[in-house]
């Protein structure tokens, strides 16, 4: 008498992996690679750092007003979110395209959704490590003041501001080549970052361009930070705006990457 071998065990349908174990090892493996080259760290800390030396803290009128050194520091953490979100994924996406592993990676069965969401994660990461030496630099030499709960609720809202960004560059990534993508992250970011008051605040701009920058991202996202850091009411359409620009460029990244896969997979 003979039995019937057992039928092999077969592994489980792609369809069945779990999303979150997914964007996990997405993430690790994007922070990992980032970490690998130091100095992709260390520039998006640098330049926001030294405008904070060289024009807020040599400004005694600015640096020993709380309030002023505040906002100061507000805005320019702000800048450090935006610069780091569009240059890490504007040009590294674009740079992980020129790459032969990433098609690869995107031929696997997990689908595009555990990636992106990683890399909005990755992007915050990067985010808060940008904010440590504004932070620092505005604890030891200004009168800029919050307290615990002040400060953890500016970094919830900070990482809410970034995610518009992580988007956008990701859809600047997936539309242009890398050589393309570095002029293009340049021209959107500095107007975006004059125009929202990151580097001078909106009262004093003129009645037009503080209309005109109402409507930016940048501008949202700053006043929502300074609100929640000191209590000065931001403009009654800071949320609608903020979600506004993070649905149309959801929609862009999405577009773009679907595009892109199109191009080099049909």
């Amino acid at each position: 008498m003979t039995t019937a071998p057992a039928a092999p065990t077969q592994a489980p349908p792609s369809g069945t992996l779990n999303p979150v174990v997914l964007t996990w090892l997405h993430l690790k493996f994007q922070f990992l690679e980032t970490v690998r080259i130091p100095i992709a760290v260390l520039g998006n800390m640098l330049f926001p750092s030294l405008a904070m030396f060289f024009f807020v803290v040599p400004q005694s009128q600015v640096a020993q007003n709380p309030l002023a050194a505040t906002m100061a520091v507000a805005g320019l953490s702000l800048f450090a979110v935006c610069s780091a979100s569009l240059f890490t994924y504007g040009l590294g996406v674009a740079e992980d395209r020129q790459l032969p592993f990433d098609p690869f990676v995107r031929s696997l069965p997990a689908g595009p959704a555990p990636r992106m969401i990683a890399r909005i994660l990755n992007g915050a990461i990067f985010a808060l490590f940008g904010l440590v030496p504004l932070i620092v630099i505005g604890w030891l030499f200004t009168a800029a003041s919050v307290t615990l709960l002040e400060l953890l609720t500016g970094i919830g809202v900070i990482l809410a501001a970034s995610v518009p960004f992580v988007l956008l560059g990701m859809a600047v990534g997936y539309s242009l080549s890398a050589k393309a993508a570095l002029p293009v992250v340049q021209v959107v970011l500095f107007p975006l970052a004059f125009a929202g008051g990151l580097f001078l605040p909106p009262m004093m701009f003129p009645s037009w361009l503080d209309t005109l920058s109402q409507v930016t991202p940048t501008r949202a996202g700053r006043d929502l930070l300074v609100q929640a850091l000191t209590g000065a009411d931001a403009y009654a359409w800071a949320w609608p705006v903020l979600l506004g620009w993070t649905a149309v460029f959801t929609t862009l990244a999405v577009v773009a990457y679907r595009r892109d896969e199109g191009r080099r997979f049909r």
